[in-house]
């Protein structure tokens, strides 16, 4: 990645643990899509419940070169699956990766046209 990842927490306290989940979530991403140029990852506590658990939301915004920024929100009130943080960062970046898949595929599919095009094989 160019740029540092900017990890922040809100209405949570910062944790080391999280904080390397999230990191090697994004390696994992970098492994499949080498172009990321920037991250920013937010954790965040939606709500306190005490009777049934706590919400947690993710929000990715990912930097690719030649293609509009990434943006993903993973909020467990959608899911109701809130229990387990670290269920909501997996949920988040598979999300981030099916975009990502996307993204990638629809610029090999263009890049191929494009050699059609041009008269190469």
């Amino acid at each position: 990645m160019q740029t540092p990842v900017q990890i922040s927490f809100e209405h949570l306290e910062h944790s080391g643990a999280i904080e390397h989940r999230v990191r090697e979530q994004l390696e994992k991403l970098e492994q499949f899509c080498g172009r990321l140029t920037a991250a920013r990852v937010v954790v965040a506590r939606e709500q306190r419940r005490h009777h049934k658990g706590d919400n947690y939301s993710v929000r990715l915004l990912l930097s690719v070169p030649g293609a509009e920024d990434i943006a993903i929100t993973h909020n467990t009130t959608d899911t109701g699956r809130h229990e387990d943080i670290h269920v909501v960062i997996s949920d988040a970046f598979a999300a981030a990766r099916r975009r990502l898949q996307d993204f990638v595929g629809k610029r090999q599919r263009r890049e191929k046209l494009d050699d059609v095009d041009l008269g190469r094989d």
